[in-house]
């Protein structure tokens, strides 16, 4: 299909199965599980790509993704598929949650079998080495192709516990927009759009290094001050860096921005956060990335952000403090003393003409 045929798929209350949108989610994680089921309740014809076949079967005679969400039922029209073909030949939209270490090479596998259909990308990483995002990575294997991000504070235990909660669809396509927003808004799942990809992918990114702050902070107990002090100088640092790489700074004042933060940043439900956590608590990365069972994609963010921000000279102490509490073993304190450094700088981004550093 290609792009001009989203104008008959966008059509309101559009429930009948036969007309329904067709979407495929790749990535069976707790978020891309969420979303899927999201998606088949809202009267998508929906599937859902995981790599074991078994586990794939067992969702679909069980109707639960024992390993992220055991305690959360699946609508049981949800098809669950471990054939990467089938799932995305002759569908609309193309959902993709794969952690960032493995997006390019799923991209490439399911190139063959693309005609037109829309990819939206769901994951908040930055490829390691290439500092490509995932929006690029599209761009880059499949240039023909629509295609969008979705970001926002979406916690998927949260989600699937039926809360109120929103999220961002960013596209240069208004026709992309508007299919994401039918296939994926209800009544308590509100979907804002966008045109600012790369200032909404960055937010969902960036985001993770400071969750895995926070969460460090909270197993040394800190107080409130410098919690505060941390949670809003980081959407400073994240607001420098992105406007750097082109990015709209307006952009981080929405759910992609200053919403997906503040979850993230604040709840033992984000893997960054517990991930902070657990290296708080004394242990080695290792450890806190075996025990958490899933990808932490503010590590490897942390890693490349620092080099990239040394290489443009922005201004980003608390992920040089990050790296260097992770990496060098310097203590955890000097997240928050980093922050007392460089004598006196505008307290709002791009308010004052001129900032001294």
């Amino acid at each position: 299909m290609s792009e001009l045929n989203f104008a008959d798929l966008v059509k309101p209350s559009n429930t009948d199965q036969s007309t329904a949108l067709r979407v495929t989610v790749l990535g069976g994680g707790s978020f891309g599980t969420a979303v899927a089921n999201l998606a088949t309740r809202n009267g998508c014809d929906t599937k859902l790509w995981i790599r074991d076949a078994a586990v794939a079967a067992d969702m679909n005679q069980t109707h639960v993704n024992k390993k992220y969400l055991a305690d959360y039922p699946l609508d049981p029209r949800l098809v669950v598929l471990s054939d990467l073909e089938q799932a995305v030949r002759e569908r609309d939209l193309i959902l993709v949650t794969i952690p960032s270490h493995s997006f390019r090479s799923v991209i490439q596998k399911i190139k063959p079998f693309i005609s037109g259909q829309a990819i939206i990308s769901l994951t908040k990483g930055i490829e390691a080495e290439s500092f490509c995002f995932m929006s690029e990575i599209i761009r880059q294997e499949l240039p023909e192709v629509p295609y969008g991000v979705l970001s926002g504070p979406n916690l998927a235990k949260e989600i699937m516990a039926g809360m109120p909660a929103g999220t961002v669809i960013a596209s240069h396509s208004e026709l992309v927009r508007a299919a994401v927003q039918q296939a994926l808004h209800s009544a308590l799942f509100r979907v804002f759009a966008s045109d600012d990809v790369h200032g909404v992918e960055l937010g969902g990114a960036l985001k993770n290094i400071y969750a895995v702050a926070m969460g460090m902070a909270a197993a040394h107990n800190i107080g409130e001050n410098t919690r505060s002090m941390i949670l809003t100088r980081a959407l400073a640092e994240m607001s420098r860096f992105a406007v750097e790489l082109g990015a709209n700074p307006l952009t981080f004042l929405g759910l992609s921005g200053v919403g997906d933060l503040f979850a993230t940043c604040n709840s033992p439900l984000s893997r960054n956060y517990q991930v902070g956590f657990a290296l708080g608590k004394g242990k080695t990365l290792a450890q806190a990335t075996t025990e958490l069972g899933q990808t932490a994609e503010g590590i490897n963010t942390i890693v490349q952000v620092r080099t990239r921000a040394q290489e443009l000279n922005v201004y980003m102490p608390i992920t040089n403090a990050l790296y260097e509490v992770i990496f060098e073993n310097a203590p955890p304190m000097n997240i928050a003393l980093s922050l007392m450094k460089n004598g006196h700088r505008s307290d709002v981004e791009f308010v004052l003409p001129h900032q001294a550093v």
